[in-house]
């Protein structure tokens, strides 16, 4: 039976997912873990990507993610292929290291943006890999909370401009946001997200980009464009 094709569309916002192969480890280390950002950074920039936030877990990741083309099957058929074949030689592995294709779904409403801009980095915390998500050194929460200086490769702008106001306003509103979610709060009415069923960490389904309101404008776009 053919694959079912993936949704591109050019300026769309995507919440990427994928997992080892087997549910195996696909960052063994800190050396791992490096390199997959350095093959993802490459994708960004050979493609004109925006990457709006990302967390690295242990068998599987999160990405968002904007695409100017409808390419993203491209970028990420890169990152994953890349990645792959370096973890295999470092290991001394063959085989597959990632589960069948990457999951995609196209983020349309500010209320999932808000959900995942939240869920992404609690990921480690609700695993109880950390107590906090700013102990996380692998996702982007750090940099968005004005913890760290972002990397070069990953925008503020969308995820802070959702929380409302700017500067440190902006970032100061991004972590009480967060904290909530620890709580178990939530903007929406108290309800968590819904789970793409891969267990800890695999986002909001697909389902949460229908419901809420405000139509999510891509970054750059200006309101009523």
């Amino acid at each position: 039976m053919a694959r079912a094709s993936r949704i591109q569309v050019a300026g769309g916002i995507y919440h990427v997912l994928s997992r080892g192969a087997v549910r195996q480890d696909v960052y063994r280390d800190e050396i791992d873990r490096k390199r997959f950002l350095t093959v993802f950074a490459g994708a960004v920039g050979r493609h004109g990507w925006r990457c709006h936030a990302y967390c690295l877990m242990g068998n599987h990741y999160h990405l968002l993610v904007e695409t100017p083309d409808a390419d993203l099957a491209a970028g990420m058929h890169l990152v994953n292929g890349a990645y792959a074949q370096w973890f295999n030689r470092r290991h001394d592995l063959t085989g597959h290291v990632f589960e069948a294709r990457y999951a995609s779904i196209l983020v349309e409403r500010q209320s999932h943006l808000l959900e995942l801009a939240r869920y992404l980095p609690l990921n480690p915390v609700r695993a109880g890999m950390c107590t906090d998500p700013g102990e996380w050194p692998w996702s982007s929460y750090r940099a968005t909370a004005g913890i760290e200086r972002p990397a070069d490769w990953l925008t503020l702008e969308l995820v802070l401009g959702s929380v409302g106001g700017a500067g440190e306003t902006a970032r100061a509103r991004y972590r009480s946001f967060v904290r909530e979610g620890i709580a178990g709060r939530d903007m929406s009415g108290g309800q968590a997200p819904g789970h793409v069923p891969w267990g800890h960490g695999e986002g909001p389904a697909g389902s949460s980009a229908r419901h809420g309101a405000g139509k999510l404008r891509p970054a750059g776009v200006p309101a009523g464009g």
